[in-house]
């Protein structure tokens, strides 16, 4: 048997993870994820898929996140029909994500034609809800820890990540004609001390490992990040304002609204309503109490006046109605809206209202990848486009380090060493080009590991007659 990978995205980029592995005829693709951030990038989703989606015999998904799932309906749409593998977390997120993702297209692509700020006569979404629905009927979710057998020669487990709710470590064992080999692919790994997720599990052996670098060039440092947020949302009070916070509406809105009400009842934080302005975030919070065995909060969520997704000071907004009626506000509270990297969603109205007002601040509490928004707030930009208008951008912002979901390089290393031997081979995915390439060069002095950063469309011979 020959078995060969192809990059098909998450290379030397952060976004549009796609790993497509050939065993023989046999062809599983490893995440399908959407391209964000840079224009280069996002023009990809629209390019047609690299190999035939039709000869594409199953999917396994790592986690939920878009830039892992959110290509699956143009995927199907182009004629895929296998199944897609998951944990039983992961598909419920996946179905909310995606309906959302899907929503997102069709509201886009109307304004923009409404608009007339597209360079299309008639813009038109990338997949619309219906395509997002034919998705439903091929998830297959499995347990973690349970070993999977697909067919006669390939086998699946998953194992905790952290990072968000259901996401995993996935280790595929493929049989040959004369050997067993194991491939790793690590997904997202979470923090090792996260507040909410269990540490990512230790996995002893791989003969190629699949691993994430996204803060492969970076450590954390900030040991009480909690005490910054504190003092952004303090210093934002004090000048008569209202915090924003972007972030995505899996994993990141619930961290911070553990830390909110963490920090109101400490007395850290004024006592100040709290808006959750997102459906899908509402959606999300409630699976937290389906879940309990992925986190560490069940007993939180048990008792009244414990729970950080439910007291006094929160108030989760459904409607659109409701959220346009935040722009009101003109002080003492804080709107938690995604997308985490201001791409898109609800976030965008607020950041049209609010960064032209000096009193109002912009909070971003993780990653932003190149090429969003996020990011260019963060590097200083003086107006920021939206619905086709120039934004002065007035308002202070805040960049909070230490909250990301993400494993920095100290854990990653850490994780790393978790290996009973080493990888024969080990490839850094996941990251931009200096991370990838940091975490690469460590793996290689520390551990002396044979480590490669792939480049985008790259493919290589795992295994040759085996």
């Amino acid at each position: 048997m020959q078995v060969k990978v192809k990059f098909l995205g998450g290379a030397k980029t952060v976004t549009g993870s796609r790993y497509l592995l050939e065993l023989d005829h046999q062809k599983i693709l490893v995440d399908c994820g959407l391209f964000q951030g840079l224009k280069e990038f996002r023009l990809r989703n629209w390019e047609s898929f690299p190999i035939d989606p039709k000869s594409i015999d199953l999917v396994i998904l790592t986690h939920a996140h878009i830039d892992h799932s959110g290509y699956l309906p143009k995927l199907v749409k182009e004629g895929f029909s296998g199944p897609i593998y998951c944990t039983y977390a992961t598909d419920e997120l996946v179905r909310i994500l995606l309906l959302d993702a899907g929503k997102l297209q069709e509201e886009e692509a109307a304004y923009a034609q409404r608009k007339g700020y597209s360079s299309h006569e008639k813009p038109m979404p990338l997949y619309t809800i219906e395509d997002v629905e034919k998705v439903f009927p091929f998830l297959k979710p499995v347990d973690m820890n349970e070993e999977i057998q697909l067919n006669e020669k390939v086998n699946i487990t998953f194992f905790n990540a952290g990072h968000i709710l259901g996401a995993a470590i996935v280790k595929i064992k493929v049989k040959g004609d004369y050997q067993e080999k194991k491939l790793v692919f690590s997904g997202d790994l979470g923090r090792y001390h996260d507040p909410i997720f269990h540490a990512p599990a230790r996995i002893p052996f791989a003969d190629v490992l699949f691993m994430e670098s996204t803060y492969g060039n970076r450590s954390q440092k900030e040991q009480k990040p909690v005490d910054e947020l504190a003092r952004a949302i303090r210093e934002t009070y004090r000048n008569g304002g209202v915090a924003i916070i972007p972030a995505f509406a899996v994993g990141r809105t619930q961290m911070i609204l553990y830390y909110l009400h963490y920090l109101q009842q400490k007395g850290n934080i004024p006592d100040i309503p709290i808006f959750v302005d997102s459906p899908m975030a509402i959606d999300v919070t409630k699976l937290y109490k389906k879940y309990t065995e992925y986190h560490r909060l069940g007993p939180l969520l048990e008792e009244e006046g414990a729970n950080p997704f439910l007291h006094k000071n929160l108030h989760y907004y459904q409607t659109q109605e409701a959220s346009m009626s935040l722009n009101a506000i003109r002080g003492d509270a804080i709107i938690i809206s995604a997308s985490g990297m201001a791409t898109g969603g609800r976030i965008l109205h607020h950041l049209y209202n609010r960064l032209p007002r000096e009193q109002d601040s912009i909070i971003f509490v993780g990653y932003q990848a190149e090429g969003t928004r996020g990011r260019r707030l963060l590097e200083g930009e003086s107006t920021s486009r939206m619905y086709g208008v120039e934004v002065p951008v007035k308002s202070k912002i805040y960049y909070i380090e230490g909250l990301s979901a993400h494993a920095d390089q100290e854990e990653l290393m850490e994780w790393a060493e978790g290996f009973a031997s080493k990888p024969k081979m080990t490839f850094l995915i996941h990251g931009e080009k200096e991370a990838s390439e940091t975490l690469s060069q460590k793996l290689t002095e520390i551990l002396q590991w044979n480590t490669i950063v792939p480049e985008y469309m790259e493919s290589f011979s795992l295994f040759e007659g085996i």
